[in-house]
Formats: C-alpha cells, structure tokens, sequence
C-alpha cells in the first residue's frame, strides 16, 4: 500500500516520502480501514517539524515516533480484529489515530464512529480533534450558558469555526475576530458580530464578554481584561511563538495574573473521546454543526496542502482525498 513516510524532523516538502509499505493486519480490538481522506491543519506544520521542543518526550526525540504522519481519517472498514462486533466490512466511519496518511490503517476500535449519514467521506474527515477542542473549549473549560457574549479569536481557522457553530449551538451571543478576507466566512458559520482585527481592535472595551476563546492567538493579559467583563472566563486554547514552548509558557503566566485581573484563566488540552465524537455525529446529523471544507489534495501533494494551510490561504479544512469515496 501507499504511504507518507517520514524518517527525520524537518519541513514535508524536505522529509515527506510517498512510499509502498505492508498493509496492516488488525488485532484484536482493532478494525482495519481503507482510508479515503485525512485533514492536514496548521498546526501539523509545527509537529512535522518536531516542535515544539517540549513536546518531544511524547512525539519523538530525535525522529518522529510515528513514521507515517497524520492524526485523523474517514473511510470505510476493510476487515476487523477479534473481539470486533459493533463495525462490520463496509461500514464507513471516522475517528482518530496516529500515522493516517496511508491507503489502509489498523485503528482500535474505541477511536472510531459511524461517520455522519448527511456527510461524504471527505466532509467527514474534516478535523474531528478541531471539533474535540471547540467542543471542550466551550463546554468544560468556558462552561457557557444560553445568552452569553463569546468572543473568539482566530474564528476562520479549524477550531474557530467548530467554536463559532457550537457556541450558537449552546445559545450564545457570538462575536468571531479575524481577517478582512474572511469575514464573510465567520459570517456565513453562525457568527453574530465579526471582527476585522486589521481595522478594529476587540478590546477597546465598548463590549465586554462573558468568556473569550484565545485561539492560537497572542494577545496581552491587559487586553484580554479589557474584553472580558469582571469575572469573566479567558481560556488558552493553543500557542504561537518559540520552538521550546510555543507559547505553552504564556499559559502558566496568563493563570498566575488572572486573579488579580479579576478573571478566570483556563487552559485547554483536548482529549481525544469516543464519546465527545458521538455527540458531534449528532449534532452534525441535526444541523446543528457542519464541517466546512476548502480543498482537497491527492496523497501526493500533502506537502503542497500543508503550505497552501501555512500561508494562511484556507477557507475552512483542507483534506488529503487518500483514495476516491466513490
């Protein structure tokens, strides 16, 4: 079978191979998939490159633990291990497991759902751990309620768009910061209120919210205060900056300040779960949720994908279209 092979730490396009591996054979507990589509995100650029520094005790220190790269997939199920009784030969699911980029995976059977009937394959595959961390952000970390004000930086990447949805989905009032070109996007999600953070800053303190989803971003504890009403929930969801850290520091600063801000500061770190992947089948099978979806790429050109994400250009989840879903 074909795979993405990678050796060493470094940019795909210098140590991504597309390469003939053996096809797994599943175990017991595991269910062999036929992969149709895999997402790549922005933050995949940072983990190929084996950043950041800290994070290497998990990911490998000296090479990628996982010689074949990618975290999530669609597709269908070619055979089962033993002990396998809820998925049979042809039901098309989706999930999470590490070293996706591949034509066939051998995934434990607890990381896997039936994909959403009202979905394709592809649009299936389109970032379930973005949804886990929107999904967690919102309800574990923020712990919204119907009529509050939310305020989401970052709103046109993966996870913001997922927040955008969900937090209308829990009943809030919701205000998305991002760039000129992609207001309309944030728009068309759901957003109420957008913000060009070329032309307006979101801290001018003409609105205060009730909890702020930091995503990816970088702003000042000063200025988070100055968005958020007293008491109310910052919650970091990612970093940016330095190769050790990758602002994972900023983290455990922004908490120790917090009180005396009057606000409360919580840090997201997903957990991939079976269960939380349920639920958002559910809500994408209501109409509450929908996955949206940009471009896909060949197998072939999973550097190409992982660029055209780094320089900013997606207009929602890119995908690596494995093998035709027809």
């Amino acid at each position: 079978m074909r795979a993405i092979i990678q050796e060493r730490y470094g940019a795909p396009e210098d140590v991504f191979a597309l390469k003939e591996i053996d096809r797994p054979v599943p175990g017991d507990g595991q269910v062999l998939v036929r992969v149709h589509a895999v997402p790549v995100t922005g933050s995949d650029w940072h983990l190929f490159r084996g950043l950041p520094y800290a994070a290497r005790p998990v990911t490998g220190m000296r090479r990628p633990r996982n010689r074949v790269p990618g975290l999530e997939l669609a597709g269908t199920v070619e055979a089962v291990g033993g002990d396998v009784r809820e998925l049979r030969p042809g039901d098309e699911v989706f999930g999470w497991y590490g070293g996706t980029l591949a034509e066939y995976v051998a995934v434990p059977r607890d990381q896997l759902v039936p994909k959403p009937a009202n979905l394709t394959l592809v649009q299936a595959a389109a970032g379930p751990i973005s949804a886990f961390t929107a999904l967690q952000a919102l309800r574990d970390r923020a712990r919204i309620r119907p009529g509050q004000k939310v305020l989401i930086s970052g709103a046109s990447g993966g996870v913001g768009l997922y927040a955008v949805q969900l937090a209308k989905a829990y009943g809030a009032e919701v205000t998305g910061v991002c760039s000129t070109a992609k207001m309309d996007l944030v728009r068309s999600a759901g957003a109420d209120h957008v913000i060009d953070y070329t032309r307006e800053d979101f801290a001018d303190g003409r609105v205060r919210y009730d909890a702020f989803l930091d995503v990816y971003g970088n702003p000042s504890m000063l200025r988070c205060r100055r968005a958020l009403r007293p008491g109310g929930t910052l919650v970091f969801v990612g970093g940016s900056g330095g190769r050790w850290f990758m602002g994972t520091d900023r983290w455990l600063r922004g908490t120790l300040l917090a009180p005396f801000l009057r606000l409360k500061a919580r840090v997201l770190v997903h957990k991939d779960s079976r269960e939380d992947l349920v639920l958002l089948k559910e809500l994408i099978e209501s109409g509450k949720l929908t996955p949206v979806l940009d471009r896909t790429y060949p197998l072939s050109e999973v550097p190409e994908a992982i660029r055209y994400v780094r320089e900013g250009r997606a207009r929602g989840q890119v995908v690596i279209a494995v093998a035709d879903p027809a």
